[in-house]
């Protein structure tokens, strides 16, 4: 019996470990610039963060230098589909935001704020 518990006990804890974050994935940005990309966001210790993989603009795919770059950090899951207390990098300004972000399915509501201010995009997954 002692034995079947600690298997349960080690399954349940493996198949915690294994699950992702629903954020997880490839979202694409909305236009800003006249370019847009793919942000492909994993885990980073114990946050989340995104980086650029892919960049398009309106000739189509295209290698921007930004490419490989982050572009969220330090992204905390706070439930509910809600994240805080990350960083969001504006290519097009080089400034970078303190950030929030909302999950709703396939559509991830980022922002990036000074003071009470926010500027905000909605990005769609990819996959």
């Amino acid at each position: 019996m002692f034995k079947a518990l600690v298997a349960a006990g080690l399954v349940a804890l493996g198949a915690g470990a294994a699950m992702a974050d629903p954020v997880e994935g490839i979202w694409k940005t909305e236009v800003d610039d006249g370019s847009y990309a793919h942000v492909t966001f994993a885990p980073c210790g114990a946050a989340l963060c995104g980086v650029i993989s892919r960049t398009f603009n309106n000739s189509g795919e295209y290698q921007s230098a930004n490419r490989g770059k982050p572009i969220v950090w330090d992204m905390q899951a706070e439930g509910n589909g809600k994240y805080g207390d990350g960083r969001i990098w504006q290519p097009s300004t080089d400034k970078v935001y303190r950030s929030k972000m909302e999950l709703s399915g396939d559509v991830l509501r980022v922002a990036g704020c000074v003071g009470p201010i926010c500027k905000k995009q909605t990005w769609t997954r990819v996959k």
